[in-house]
């Protein structure tokens, strides 16, 4: 919830500025007082009244109320008011950098608010925008301080991630003309991972589009964009390493790399998603021999033969393939919804993978051991690239002899599955857990299934990080341990929505998402008024 040091009730305010009208009448002097709040609203300095045929006269000095804190999405958690006309960009106005590593920050800031970019310059002026990077050793780095006073607003935080979320509130305060409200923000976000999550597989997206996407991402401080490019219908990135298992209609990777540049320029991690054992369809459509079979001969699904050792050649092929396109720490490896342990008999069902789960582990191994088994080896060729694995709750399996890797972090997205568990035993274990959560989090095109659209009044109003399956929110001990969650969008039924129409869908979802990430506590506008601050900063 956002805090307010020195708040004043607004009634208190309005007293005081009778009282000075009063003072100002008595001195036969008719003089405005320009009132500054975070919507920008007030006439601008020196627009003070006088009566008509009024001589011109030296103005007392005028009188200024607390400032409001500005109205952000998500909003800021801390202000503090101070008294005086707050900030506007002016042309010809000054962004300057107290370091060259805020080029970027400074260049793009300065463009969005009609500036002039001056680089690294030691004097000050009326006016400014200060981007400066402070070192505090133990802070959030991506916490930032914004001070707007004496005409001149500084934004600094202990690296350039902060600065340039600071630069995002200072953005959405004068958007439409509104003014910076004096005084100080200290911000910072609740968890660590905000993320929006896009199946480009099922459906295609153009670049175009999802580079419009991380503008608005990276203007509401999210820090994460997942792809997840490979499934049954379709795999959508170019590959060099298999070029015969990329559809026709596919990102090129020079499309890829314009798309991770943009991310990375909004602080953005692009986190790619190979999804494994299962979802690989479009793999196998090219090389069907890796097709898994049950005992009377019949294809499954999606299900790649993970007894066969091609099976994760192949796999991790296309693994160091795209760790060395996209740069980020970040690397989902699905495993999710493998069609050999969704029956009640694997081992009877699947003779093959029984067969390699017993000359692997020994006469009591497992489907579910191999399959784990799969799923470590594929985590350890990311971590071979410094990448952090994460993985689907359905694809870490119970009472295995076989442990996932210890790094592997939980994405929690359903409590659906068969054998399903809560998450409080994932993090029991002493796991690190996303929140994907299927029950607010998911919008499946078409609505398979029980899936409804999603919307952002529900999400703002009942969900918080800490629910992660259904509506129940796991004890509060567990907080650290829930790293933060993703929105995503799901393409079961591609046609069912264009473009645009996924764009409009997802964007008060979106905005109501990061709001619950960045402070999880109840917020202090009701739904209608966010609503229509989101309305307004479109």
């Amino acid at each position: 919830m956002s805090q307010h040091g020195r708040r004043i009730p607004a009634n208190k305010v309005k007293q005081r500025a009778v009282i000075a009208g009063a003072v100002v009448a008595s001195l036969g002097v008719g003089v405005g007082l320009w009132a500054t709040d975070g919507d920008g609203d007030g006439d601008a300095p020196g627009s003070a009244a006088r009566s008509s045929g009024e001589a011109a006269a030296p103005s007392p000095s005028r009188s200024y109320p607390l400032s409001k804190e500005p109205r952000t999405i998500p909003a800021v958690r801390d202000h503090t008011p101070a008294r005086g006309p707050g900030w506007q960009p002016e042309k010809g106005n000054r962004v300057v950098v107290a370091d060259s590593g805020l080029a970027d920050e400074g260049k793009l800031v300065a463009g969005e608010l009609g500036m002039a970019y001056a680089g690294e310059k030691d004097d000050e002026r009326a006016g400014d925008l200060l981007l400066d990077v402070k070192a505090d050793k133990g802070a959030n780095p991506e916490s930032y301080t914004m001070t707007v006073r004496d005409g001149r607003v500084t934004v600094t935080g202990p690296a350039e991630a902060g600065v340039w979320f600071g630069t995002r509130t200072l953005k959405q305060a004068v958007d439409g003309g509104g003014t910076a409200p004096e005084g100080v923000v200290k911000d910072e976000p609740a968890k660590p991972k905000r993320g929006f999550s896009l199946d480009i597989a099922r459906k295609h997206y153009d670049a175009d589009w999802i580079k419009d996407r991380i503008r608005e991402l990276g203007d509401l401080k999210y820090n994460e964009l997942g792809l997840h490019f490979s499934d049954d219908q379709a795999f959508r990135i170019e590959s060099d390493s298999h070029p015969e298992i990329v559809s026709d209609e596919h990102l090129t990777k020079a499309e890829t790399k314009e798309i991770i540049d943009l991310a990375t320029s909004r602080h953005i991690t692009v986190v790619p998603e190979i999804d494994s054992p299962g979802h690989l369809g479009a793999v196998i459509a090219a090389h069907p021999d890796l097709q898994l079979r049950n005992a009377q001969g019949t294809a499954t699904r999606g299900a790649i033969d993970i007894s066969e050792p091609e099976a994760a050649e192949i796999v991790d092929d296309l693994l160091d393939e795209y760790a060395d396109l996209f740069p980020g720490s970040q690397f989902h490896l699905g495993a999710d919804e493998y069609q050999a342990l969704v029956v009640s008999d694997p081992e009877a069902s699947y003779p093959t993978l029984a067969a390699a789960a017993r000359k692997a582990y020994g006469s009591d191994g497992t489907v579910a051991d191999l399959t784990t088994g799969w799923l470590n080896g594929r985590a350890k060729t990311v971590m071979a690239h410094d990448r952090t694995p994460r993985a689907w709750n359905d694809g870490f399996f119970k009472d295995t002899s076989v442990e996932p890797v210890e790094d592997l972090k939980v994405a929690y997205w359903t409590g659906k599955e068969i054998g399903a568990r809560p998450p409080a035993e994932y993090l029991s274990a002493g796991r690190e857990v996303l929140n994907y959560n299927d029950e607010f989090l998911y919008y499946v095109l078409g609505e398979p299934q029980t899936f409804v659209y999603p919307t952002g009044e529900r999400i703002y109003e009942q969900w918080t990080p800490r629910v992660l399956r259904g509506t129940q929110a796991v004890d509060a001990e567990y907080d650290d341990q829930v790293l933060g969650g993703s929105f995503a969008v799901w393409g079961d039924i591609p046609s069912a929505q264009t473009q645009a129409q996924v764009a409009d869908g997802i964007r008060l979802p979106l905005a109501a998402t990061v709001q619950k990430l960045w402070d999880p506590d109840k917020p202090e506008l009701s739904w209608a008024d966010f609503k229509s601050l989101a309305d307004r900063l479109d």
